[in-house]
């Protein structure tokens, strides 16, 4: 399986508690809501950096991973009508697009005590 991350920072001007409710309750919902979500992807996880003393404070406001099983259910996935018209459009509501670290990775799960 292959997974993609990508390292988002919010719009300027937006307030980090309205990206990432942005992120949760709007994005997140819509990027779903297509059928093609329900046909290629495998697991679809949003998160956002917590500060904590003592730590680095984060240089990205989001991380978006997204799981496929091959490169060309994500190229299906990303080429579709439905991404490109209605997800696609919505991710410069709170990203800066322009400032997207992305990174694919073969993920190894070596443990896992949460299931």
């Amino acid at each position: 399986m292959l997974k993609f991350t990508f390292l988002i920072r919010r719009t300027d001007g937006m307030s980090k508690e309205a990206f990432i409710n942005y992120h949760r309750q709007h994005h997140a919902p819509l990027f779903m809501s297509i059928p093609e979500s329900q046909k290629y992807v495998k697991k679809y996880v949003v998160s956002h950096p917590t500060e904590i003393a003592g730590f680095p404070v984060p240089q990205y406001d989001g991380i978006t991973d997204i799981y496929f099983s091959s490169m060309e259910d994500f190229n299906t996935f990303f080429s579709s009508e439905n991404y490109k018209i209605k997800v696609h459009p919505d991710e410069s509501n709170f990203i800066n697009l322009n400032d997207v670290v992305s990174l694919v990775s073969d993920e190894k799960v070596m443990i896992d005590v949460t299931t």
